[in-house]
């Protein structure tokens, strides 16, 4: 076993304990970065002057009216930026505008004394505007050519002759929606200037070094006059990574000009409307079959609503491509990927950062093409899957290890969840009742784990000893509910070899750790984890030899647990309070700066080759569903889930990431509609879905009758702090197992063998059309082989191929 993953005696990881902050989250006594304006004095808060139109060039920007409104101290234009006017670090995000690419957008924050002044004062500011043509759905980008970024392509083997191998060659199409984050704490900041004129903001950040890098370059700073800290954030996936940079760097630019703090946040209606979200995505693809049903070709085109600004487009658009192969070999492959640029809010970061999109296009396709293929879809899936000792690679190149756990995790979900009986019972209930239909859907998850870009892979940690023998700890990642704090204080526990109660965690600042990583990627854990272990042992290490000392032996017969230092095969032993004192006063250093760098990874972007992952994480979800044939609502009677974290840090955090992981994915593949108003009329542009009113979001009465929950055992990650794997983005996919579950049950209308399309999200309405479609072919008597409308099948020559698809 590695040094890294390698466990010491009595471990303070793999126990299963609450959320670090657990007791203040339901006491309400954890603070969030908006709290923080109680404690301060004299705050001016921001509010921002929107335009409410999809494009267009600003003209005319009065904002005399706002000052003669009572308590408004000042309007911020783009006139005050000392430094560089850009909030992104693609340099194509103005932070004051002078043109409006989506409708809501801001060009100038007042200043009030209260909220509403600052409100009043907004609206009194005069905006005049020379009108553009706007670009709001993909399909019109599409049509218009619209696009910016990167295009990126993906190619292995011969495609010419993985589809001339095929007996069996299938086209289709296939458009899905975006994501709203929907975190409970929306975007906040608060800036503040010392007697320096240095900058500390509060700022509700994923990315505080980033956030830093911003202010930095927009007041034409040095970093070093700029501290970004982050108490805690009350949900992020993703939504908090890019987009708080340039809030805070607006509350910052009013402290710098004002010397007053400056408080910014927005309300849920601003923040829907002016926060970007998951990226839709359209995809065109052909694939071909053997004579077996196994995949010999795929040729795709994946298209991403970028939104008015590249954002983090080019990497999600990225990792979309790299996981399009999900847990299948595909011999033959070319991918092509581009990014639409549309007048909407700039798309961003969310849970799994394009690893969903890529991976719902193949499981789509199977889902669609198995019954054209006579073979139930978790056959079909089955005969695909990547094997181990085959050396087989994914598309881009990277060898897939551990590859036997995606038929481990495979068979312990039908095991566990018992789904060859209820597959029987399934079939005789659909049999009994006309009206109603179940089905039960299994779908794997293959996701890499860490960043795209290789040098964001590394992590920082600053760990203090007191004299006392209590320990604080620093490091890079932040805390957005997902329990990283907790596994750190578990990591550093088990390092020093002392109880929990030893250690605290201090926040998150950039003048403890710089230059971090975004706590993204699900290497929160990996990295900032390897990086305390790393500072733990440089202190465990100059106090095993004070240790040694004391009990007359040498250091590596010594060993910390619970607390106490022992010699091995002796009797004699020192607390760990008196070690430290001792060591104190022996002038012994007792701190540390951690590091780690993830070893092993390589990304060529221009030939879109390499290994751009540590390892793969892993898993299986069995879901069983109900449709009413009447009006397609469905509920979610059971899920069975086998998930593969390696050996966790912490069982009851991982539990719930996987619960909640998969309770998100289910909502944005069956709930969740973006609405944009694509009319020509005044409010073109405008997001319809802009409230949980009209906005559908997973609710107790949408989870799971039975939710089970396992995690893969005996799965111990070599490559990994103590054996652990990362677990905030992979279970989202999981509920792919849903939606293809939502498939097979609107298919069951129908004859036998008939396949459906089914639209992304899964609404009541989408899963009607489904079911009247497969009631449709029984009424006129299609089967499989007749349906030609979606897909080409039984194609034996490969030039009719290319005729039948328009290629």
């Amino acid at each position: 076993m590695s040094h890294l993953s390698e466990r010491p005696e009595k471990p303070a990881v793999g126990l299963s304990l609450p959320h670090e902050s657990a007791y203040q989250h339901v006491t309400g006594t954890a603070l969030y970065t908006d709290d923080l304006i109680h404690r301060t004095k004299d705050v001016l808060h921001a509010y921002p002057v929107q335009v409410m139109k999809a494009h267009g060039r600003i003209t005319k920007l009065n904002t005399g009216p706002a000052l003669d409104v009572p308590g408004v101290v000042r309007v911020l234009t783009g006139a005050d930026v000392p430094g560089v006017n850009d909030a992104g670090m693609k340099h194509d995000e103005p932070l004051f505008p002078d043109e409006v690419m989506f409708y809501g957008h801001a060009v100038a924050w007042v200043l009030g004394e209260n909220l509403e002044a600052a409100r009043l004062g907004a609206a009194a500011v005069e905006v005049e505007l020379d009108e553009q043509p706007a670009v709001i759905t993909l399909q019109d980008a599409m049509a218009a050519e619209s696009y910016h970024g990167a295009r990126p392509l993906m190619e292995t083997g011969d495609i010419a002759a993985g589809f001339a191998d095929s007996a069996h060659v299938f086209t289709g199409e296939f458009q899905f929606s975006g994501q709203e984050h929907f975190y409970l704490e929306t975007h906040a900041a608060l800036a503040q200037v010392d007697e320096n004129g240095q900058i500390f903001i509060q700022s509700s950040t994923q990315h505080p070094s980033e956030t830093q890098e911003i202010v930095s370059h927009v007041l034409g700073i040095p970093a070093h006059e700029v501290t970004v800290q982050c108490l805690r954030m009350g949900g992020g996936f993703g939504g908090k990574e890019m987009q708080p940079h340039g809030f805070a760097a607006v509350a910052a630019l009013g402290a710098k000009l004002t010397g007053r703090p400056v408080r910014f946040r927005l309300n849920r209606t601003q923040d829907l409307t002016m926060s970007g979200k998951r990226h839709g995505f359209h995809a065109s693809w052909k694939i071909g079959f053997d004579a077996d049903g196994r995949i010999q070709a795929l040729d795709a085109t994946l298209t991403a609503d970028g939104g008015w600004s590249l954002d983090l487009s080019e990497p999600v658009l990225a990792r979309a491509l790299c996981h399009i192969d999900n847990t299948y070999w595909i011999p033959n492959a070319r991918v092509a990927g581009r990014i639409a640029k549309t007048n909407t809010v700039s798309n961003t970061a969310f849970r799994g950062f394009g690893g969903p999109q890529g991976m719902l296009v193949i499981e789509d396709i199977l889902g669609r093409v198995a019954p054209q293929l006579g073979l139930d879809p978790m056959e079909l899936r089955e005969r695909n899957f990547y094997r181990p000792d085959q050396g087989q690679t994914t598309p881009y190149g990277q060898l897939v290890t551990q590859a036997e756990r995606i038929a481990t995790v495979w068979r312990e979900v039908q095991d566990k969840g018992g789904v060859a009986d209820r597959k029987r019972e399934i079939a005789a209930f659909n049999a009994a009742h006309p009206h109603t239909k179940r089905a039960l859907a299994i779908t794997g998850i293959k996701f890499g784990i860490s960043f795209n870009l290789t040098a964001f892979n590394q992590g920082g940690a600053l760990v203090l000893i007191y004299k006392d023998g209590s320990v604080l700890i620093n490091h890079g990642g932040t805390e957005m509910g997902q329990g990283l704090h907790t596994k750190m204080i578990q990591v550093a526990a088990t390092t020093l070899g002392i109880p929990l109660h030893k250690v605290r965690l201090a926040p998150t600042r950039t003048d403890k750790v710089p230059n971090t990583s975004a706590t993204a990627a699900s290497s929160g854990a990996d990295l900032n984890g390897g990086a305390i272990k790393n500072a733990c042992e440089q202190l465990r290490d100059r106090l095993l030899q004070v240790a040694a000392s004391q009990l007359g032996v040498n250091a590596s017969d010594v060993r910390i647990v619970e607390g106490v230092a022992r010699a091995l095969g002796s009797d004699k032993e020192v607390g760990w309070d008196d070690l430290v004192h001792t060591a104190y006063f022996q002038r012994v250093q007792l701190s540390a700066a951690g590091y780690y760098r993830t070893e092993g990874l390589h990304w060529d972007v221009k030939s879109f080759r390499g290994t751009p992952f540590k390892y793969f994480a892993y898993g299986a979800a069995a879901a069983e569903v109900e449709v009413d044939g009447f009006t397609g609502a469905y509920r979610l009677r059971r899920v069975d889930i086998v998930h593969d974290v390696g050996e966790s840090l912490s069982p009851l955090i991982d539990i719930g990431q996987v619960e909640g992981g998969f309770v998100q994915g289910a909502g944005w593949l069956t709930l969740e509609d973006l609405r944009w108003d694509t009319s020509d009329g005044p409010h073109r542009g405008r997001l319809q879905t802009q409230a949980a009113s009209t906005y559908k979001l997973p609710s107790f009465s949408e989870m799971p009758e039975e939710f089970h929950v396992t995690l893969l055992e005996n799965a111990t990650e070599e490559g990994a702090v103590y054996g652990s794997k990362a677990v905030g983005e992979p279970p989202l996919m999981l509920a792919f197992s849903v939606r293809e579950a939502l498939r097979q049950a609107a298919a069951a209308f129908g004859p036998s063998g008939v396949s459906v399309d089914l639209a992304s999200p899964a609404t009541p309405e989408a899963v009607y059309w489904a079911v009247q479609e497969a009631r449709e072919a029984g009424e006129s008597g299609e089967g499989a082989a007749d349906q030609v409308s979606t897909a080409v099948s039984d194609v034996s020559d490969a030039s009719d191929v290319e005729a039948l698809s328009g290629a």
